[in-house]
């Protein structure tokens, strides 16, 4: 079974202008993703960067007939605090949401599968400050006590097989660990959104851990050896005893998602992740990023800054 993470930048500036742009069947962006999943030919494709709605209209219509079976959470991303979180002295700001976002539910995360799905548990709701050990910015006591640590969700979804416990999905969509000040808020929060599932795979945490094997993937926004943020945190992740690193590469052998060039950014950074399990079987693994040569380089640029991460594992 081919499982894929790929964050598809499908964000609006308000809310049901994705829904418009699917439906409407011209919008180059949505063409080029659509594109994109056809030739990634996943089994389980777990989407970020896809704005949501309650009766997830936008990705329904995104799925269309290529995925019977979809599941998206509301999303911290937008979702108020009714507080001034960010400390600008008024009220209703994009950062002033549980996590940033110009409306609730901007930038949510879409769990699409060909097989069906068992319900799922949200963990998106567990407070910043009570992750073991958090690497907490200064806060007002108001603030750390709504203060989510997920900025836009963290989930745990069973997938049920024929034969032993059910795969358990982990999936997650951090925060970029920039647009903040000395303080390092966000670089903080996105160092401990990835600790999050070590704690969790641990039983370090109010929760009960996973049983049965575990598939962890989606942006984590961290890259290992460049860009900003927390490396460390990162790589503790890719390092944990019972998780594995397929270190899945594009064509040209680089194991880079995203594709920050453009205006100075940091060049090509891995921010993408799949970790399986130790205990099951990958036969194969890699970066959805066509060579220039490739008609679909132009769609993947077209498409998003990110390109697919997939793994093929050996499942019963």
């Amino acid at each position: 079974m081919r499982f894929a993470t790929w964050d598809v930048d499908l964000d609006r500036a308000g809310p049901g202008l994705l829904l418009r742009d699917i439906r409407g069947g011209k919008d180059p962006q949505v063409l080029a993703v659509r594109r994109m999943i056809e030739a990634l030919q996943a089994d389980v494709l777990f989407l970020t960067g896809v704005d949501y709605d309650a009766d997830l209209l936008a990705a329904r219509a995104l799925a269309g007939d290529l995925y019977p079976h979809l599941l998206a959470l509301r999303p911290n991303a937008g979702r108020p605090t009714g507080i001034d979180l960010d400390g600008d002295g008024r009220l209703g700001g994009p950062g002033d949401a549980q996590g940033w976002g110009r409306f609730d539910g901007q930038g949510g995360m879409v769990l699409l599968s060909r097989l069906p799905l068992g319900p799922p548990r949200d963990f998106s709701d567990l407070l910043w400050a009570d992750l073991p050990e958090a690497n907490l910015p200064p806060m007002p006591p108001e603030a750390r006590a709504v203060q989510r640590l997920a900025s836009v969700g963290a989930w745990e979804v069973p997938l049920p097989r024929t034969e032993g416990p059910a795969l358990k999905l982990l999936l997650w969509s951090a925060t970029p660990p920039v647009f903040d000040g000395p303080e390092d808020r966000n670089g903080r929060r996105a160092g401990d959104e990835a600790l999050f599932w070590a704690r969790l795979l641990e039983g370090r945490l109010p929760l009960p851990a996973p049983e049965g094997p575990v598939l962890l993937m989606g942006k984590a926004n961290i890259d290992p050896l460049a860009g900003e943020g927390p490396r460390a945190a990162i790589a503790a992740l890719l390092a944990h005893p019972a998780l594995q690193d397929p270190a899945p590469q594009g064509p040209d052998g680089s194991r880079a998602t995203a594709d920050f060039r453009a205006d100075g950014g940091p060049g090509l950074l891995r921010t993408d992740y799949i970790l399986p399990a130790r205990s099951l079987h990958v036969t194969a693994s890699g970066v959805l990023w066509p060579p220039p040569a490739d008609p679909l380089a132009v769609v993947a640029a077209q498409a998003s800054r990110h390109r697919p991460v997939w793994v093929e594992l050996d499942l019963p």
